[in-house]
């Protein structure tokens, strides 16, 4: 297929662009370089610079090299706090170019789009592990924005025929196995990333936002999610709802929790390193623990997360990050 990877120079799009390449589809790079690098581009892939509330420039894009078949929706901000401080940035960024994104495909005949959603979607969980059946809450407005964009892309695949695969994350980290991504994320706001900054002291001290949830460390419990597991799910997903012409939407996470301390302690022991931290207040729409159920994917998309063990995320971060 010939794809528009949206996003595709950011931390999660360059690893995307580099498994539908391995997979031999034709790929276009379309980034507004905000916080995507140059250096995650690949040679093999066309890149468009260009932005999505731009709504000319991604039509222009859609009908470049002949016509895009899908498109993969990376493009977000992704900053829970910063999201409950600046609605409006995230309103914008978010919903409006998800919205120019839909309308394109609709002018330029494009089939089917790869969504990058959230598992806070969910909010605080009634259960867990959180499957797709749990409702959504969301806690915080990034999370909203998630939501509301997943809502549109179900209203555009019943009235415009738009096949899409809604892909609600856990915690992405974690770098390619070869070494192929250069740049790293500019600005981290999640936990292995910022634990990284710190080890190599960029980062003076890791904060520990709250030391007293409901969890046998008092840490909040995540899960984590290789970004190379992640990667091959969009290319799965992409598969699926060509060959089905039918959309999904599904939890893509490892399905074991780390608390923060985990995650810092095992930090410690590969990098060798002391990584200072200290307490401080909790953010707001936090919950104490998520960890997923991703036995839908794993049934409909034939996927499983096979290099999501901390300890492979944390050395394959800790080699990205030393270089």
């Amino acid at each position: 297929m010939n794809i528009l990877v949206i996003g595709g120079a950011g931390y999660i799009g360059s690893h995307v662009t580099r498994e539908l390449l391995d997979r031999g589809h034709k790929v276009t790079v379309f980034d507004n370089l905000s916080s995507g690098l140059r250096e995650n581009l690949f040679p093999e892939a066309v890149f468009v610079h260009g932005d999505t509330l731009r709504y000319e420039q991604l039509v222009a894009a859609m009908r470049s090299g002949g016509g895009m078949d899908g498109a993969v929706y990376l493009a977000a901000f992704k900053a829970v706090g910063e999201s409950m401080l600046k609605p409006e940035k995230y309103s914008v960024n978010n919903i409006i170019a998800a919205i120019n994104l839909l309308n394109a495909a609709c002018e330029t005949g494009l089939r089917y789009i790869i969504f990058s959603s959230s598992a806070a979607v969910y909010g605080e969980p009634a259960y867990l592990p959180i499957d797709e059946k749990h409702p959504t809450n969301p806690e915080n407005y990034y999370g909203f924005t998630k939501l509301e964009i997943e809502k549109f892309l179900s209203w555009y695949d019943r009235l415009k025929g738009i096949r899409f695969a809604s892909l609600r994350y856990f915690n992405a980290a974690g770098y390619d196995l070869k070494g192929r991504i250069a740049g790293l994320e500019q600005n981290p706001a999640n936990l292995i990333p910022v634990i990284m900054e710190t080890a190599r002291g960029t980062r003076k001290e890791l904060q520990i936002f709250g030391d007293d949830y409901d969890t046998p460390d008092g840490t909040c419990i995540r899960d984590y999610i290789h970004v190379s597991d992640l990667a091959a799910a969009h290319a799965l997903a992409l598969d699926y709802i060509g060959k089905n012409e039918k959309s999904v939407t599904v939890n893509l996470g490892s399905e074991t929790g780390s608390s923060v301390m985990e995650v810092l302690e095992t930090a410690r022991r590969v990098t060798g390193k002391p990584i200072p931290s200290r307490v401080a207040e909790r953010r707001p729409g936090d919950p104490a623990k998520l960890t997923a159920s991703a036995a839908l994917a794993r049934e409909l998309l034939g996927w499983k997360a096979e290099y999501s063990d901390m300890e492979t995320l944390v050395r394959t971060s800790w080699e990205a990050y030393r270089k």
